[in-house]
């Protein structure tokens, strides 16, 4: 893969992943804007992870199916479209409905990362996934900050109108950029969600590393949708003050190049379960120094740091189950994940509207803690696994 080619993937999936998150920092302003509680402004984020959730599920296979370079695009406009109705919606109806769109159509970075994963060198995958991965994690940390700038400045709206002249500019860049990729599956779009079915039932590695994953996604989530809430509160921030705390997280995103080379070593097993457990810690100390601004900053971004380290060591492993399948391989493993995330949303608003941080930081210790014991009683996780270039007949039609 040319170097710029790398740097292009990256940046499309920081910047299409991104608009999952903007809200999340916004949603005192939100709830301002539309007239409703703080508690029914988290639903916003409990629903485009949902969106994003069945856009997995049910887009993210045609990675395998249809051309990679069109798909990628017709979803960028269908983006773009969704984001623009966001950010003109008049009402908080509407603005949910709008919100599971953007959801949905924003899965181009889940179709972006297993075509690097195809364009790589054997011996190289884990790196460059983990620079791809890296522009996506970025997307994910910096949206916060952006949004939080954005809207000190213009408004909460206006970050809408921003992302969706970025997937426009997106879409003519990819569709020059990205090479022409026709999968080799011909079945047909049903034949395809069948064998995903196929896919959960018979390997056990991705369903015990899409659970683990899964799960330290929902103390990912818990942890960034009440901290907002906690800084007003609490701290007495503002939007901007916000924007730079959110910073923090961006650091984990150095998270993705270590943890690939780790895994191109052997060494992402272990790794993982070291991940599970400082999310965990990390979780019990924001509990604990929520009173602290340094000690929430630095639970936050060793947080964000096993977080991301633990998906690149998942992803290196699971795509080497099926080296033609990998879009149906991520959308198991994703659609888990987000699913996880969106009930860990929901579960947060609940609890902090009943126990405050505390209870969001407990949510957080208790699914990272979760997460350790499927990592250390899932036995047929510690195998080693060799690349399987075809799979069984099923999943090669």
């Amino acid at each position: 893969m040319r170097r710029s080619l790398v740097v292009v993937l990256a940046l499309a999936c920081g910047l299409t992943v991104a608009n999952l998150y903007y809200s999340q920092p916004l949603l005192d302003l939100i709830a301002d804007a539309f007239g409703v509680s703080q508690g029914a402004a988290t639903i916003v984020v409990t629903l485009t992870q949902i969106g994003y959730a069945l856009g997995l599920l049910f887009l993210l296979p045609l990675g395998d199916l249809a051309e990679n370079r069109k798909l990628t695009t017709r979803l960028l406009a269908g983006t773009a479209t969704a984001l623009l109705l966001a950010a003109v919606s008049p009402a908080y109806s509407l603005f949910l409905v709008v919100s599971v769109l953007v959801g949905v159509t924003s899965v181009v970075a889940q179709i972006l990362v297993p075509l690097a994963a195809h364009l790589a060198p054997e011996d190289q995958r884990g790196a460059l996934v983990g620079k791809v991965m890296g522009g996506l994690l970025l997307g994910i940390l910096l949206a916060r900050t952006v949004s939080s700038f954005v809207a000190d400045l213009f408004g909460w709206r206006a970050i809408y109108f921003i992302s969706a002249a970025l997937m426009v500019g997106l879409a003519v860049v990819l569709r020059r950029m990205i090479p022409v990729r026709q999968p080799s599956h011909t079945a047909g779009y049903g034949s395809l969600l069948r064998t995903v079915w196929d896919l959960v039932r018979t390997e056990p590695t991705l369903r015990r590393r899409a659970l683990c994953q899964g799960l330290l996604f929902g103390a990912f989530s818990a942890f960034w949708t009440a901290i907002a809430y906690e800084l007003i509160g609490e701290h007495g921030f503002g939007q901007a003050q916000i924007a730079i705390f959110a910073l923090v997280g961006a650091g984990g995103a150095t998270a993705a190049p270590l943890a690939g080379k780790l895994a191109d070593r052997g060494y992402g097993v272990p790794a993982s379960g070291g991940a599970l457990l400082l999310a965990a810690l990390m979780a019990g100390l924001a509990a604990v120094g929520h009173g602290s601004i340094v000690v929430l900053a630095v639970a936050g971004f060793l947080l964000d740091f096993a977080v991301q380290a633990h998906q690149v060591m998942s992803q290196h492993e699971i795509y080497a189950l099926r080296a033609d399948a990998r879009a149906r391989i991520n959308t198991v493993f994703m659609t888990t994940v987000f699913t996880c995330g969106a009930l860990s949303s929901a579960a947060t608003g609940l609890l902090h509207h009943r126990y405050g941080w505390t209870g969001a930081c407990v949510l957080a210790a208790g699914v990272s803690l979760a997460g350790l014991a499927v990592w250390a009683f899932g036995p047929s996780l510690h195998a080693k696994v060799a690349l399987r270039p075809e799979g069984p007949p099923s999943l090669r039609r």
